[in-house]
């Protein structure tokens, strides 16, 4: 746990589980959700978010979408396993559709591309199931090479996040794919 705000009892303040491999993005996330008055624990995987999860639900989870092992899609499930109640943002920088879909059927109130700032995770917690219609239609389409990788990422997540057989069904060598993985997506 990290030092929390003096004026808020630990029972007062909400409790949050931050779940994100990169160790500088998790801290200084975590540092700035203390200080907006959550209960902040941290895990820097699937295993060691579900151990601490289990030990005791958290009211709100901030999960990241890639980190080694499981994907964070695995842990949305087993959270709201444990407690549906549980609300479950998905961050990620490899923000695509089809994973954005994925994370919101498995339970996830709401999806964030990275970078994002503590206030946006903050609203995005906060978040009504209502929809925002307000929100601009793109002007213009997605580029070419945006397009392949919503249709990369949305083949992969259709074979559950395996490489080899997401390889065989877009009939591209292995390692293509996975050099294709390893980059950001393109700009829409």
């Amino acid at each position: 746990m990290l030092k929390h705000t003096p004026n808020l009892a630990d029972d007062e303040r909400s409790t949050l589980l931050l779940v994100d491999d990169d160790d500088v993005f998790r801290r200084v996330l975590a540092r700035a959700l203390d200080r907006r008055g959550y209960a902040v624990s941290v895990a820097a995987s699937v295993d060691a978010a579900l151990l601490q999860a289990q030990a005791q639900s958290p009211e709100y989870a901030v999960v990241d979408l890639k980190m080694p092992g499981e994907s964070g899609l695995v842990l949305i499930e087993k959270l709201i396993e444990l407690d549906p109640n549980t609300r479950v943002v998905m961050l990620t920088g490899y923000a695509s559709i089809a994973t954005a879909i994925e994370a919101i059927k498995l339970g996830a109130i709401h999806y964030l591309a990275k970078p994002c700032d503590a206030d946006e995770v903050v609203a995005a917690l906060n978040k009504t199931g209502e929809g925002d219609s307000a929100i601009p239609v793109a002007g213009s389409p997605l580029s070419v090479e945006r397009l392949e990788w919503e249709h990369i990422q949305r083949v992969l997540a259709d074979h559950q996040g395996n490489i080899s057989a997401t390889a065989r069904a877009l009939k591209m060598h292995r390692r293509t794919l996975q050099r294709k993985l390893g980059k950001r997506p393109a700009r829409e």
